[in-house]
């Protein structure tokens, strides 16, 4: 499947969605700070290009295409090869889509993740037009991940619940019908913006961003308080005053 997808993104419908994924992720990562990002999955298309952080490396399955990029890592998303907390920021391009165990590749990104690390992930919406087109009975496939296996929103609002991820930013966007061709696609491109207003949720796909959150201790108990001094009345002071007085004299 994700050279499957990789292949469809370079169809007119596919570089519709390239596009603007595009600049929602650049938006989404420009004030990512730290010493390590990390793209899984779609070596081949720069997510990270926004992003200043020193260190980046694409990860990708060993059946993806490798393409020519330096900084690749071969390996599989539900098993990640970095240290526990070692990473700032992550992007996972349509990632849980195809991988074999989302949720596990999701639990994977929460433990390499430094605190307030964030990760941005991007999918496909399955309650949107062009889901709804797949999964009418009689008609031809277009996109390349199947509805049943398209991670909605809210799905990933309930995972993000489970971990220790807040959700920071995410929106909707591709609005236009699934068309084949760049010249219907141009057609319905008013279908943008009236979506973005009336229809937010309804786009095709969605980039979403959130925060590793982690609690920090603090101290449970009464608050410190400084001694409080003993008050004594006068007529009290005076026989032990005495007696001091008197043990000092001998």
């Amino acid at each position: 499947m994700p050279i499957e997808l990789a292949e469809w993104l370079e169809t007119p419908a596919g570089r519709y969605v390239r596009a603007w994924e595009q600049r929602q992720v650049d938006a989404l990562v420009g004030n990512a700070f730290g010493y390590h990002a990390i793209q899984i999955g779609l070596p081949h298309w720069n997510l990270l290009q926004a992003n200043r952080i020193p260190y980046k490396a694409w990860a990708h399955s060993p059946s993806a295409p490798f393409g020519t990029r330096a900084g690749r890592l071969v390996c599989e998303p539900e098993q990640l090869p970095f240290d526990t907390q070692s990473i700032d920021l992550v992007v996972m391009p349509h990632t849980l889509e195809w991988c074999a165990d989302p949720h596990q590749a999701l639990r994977e990104v929460e433990r390499v993740l430094m605190p307030e690390g964030r990760v941005v992930l991007t999918g496909f919406n399955p309650y949107s037009l062009w889901g709804l087109r797949e999964s009418l009975p009689g008609l031809d496939l277009r996109l390349p991940v199947p509805v049943p296996s398209q991670v909605s929103p809210a799905r990933l609002k309930d995972w993000f619940k489970l971990l220790s991820f807040e959700l920071d930013r995410g929106r909707f966007g591709c609005y236009t019908p699934l068309c084949a061709t760049q010249a219907w696609l141009h057609r319905w491109r008013f279908m943008e913006h009236a979506g973005d207003r009336w229809w937010p949720a309804g786009g095709a796909v969605y980039a979403i961003a959130a925060v590793k959150r982690v609690s920090g201790m603090r101290l449970v108990g009464p608050a410190w308080r400084q001694p409080r001094r003993r008050r004594v009345r006068r007529g009290a002071v005076a026989p032990v005053a005495n007696r001091i007085n008197e043990d000092i004299n001998g």
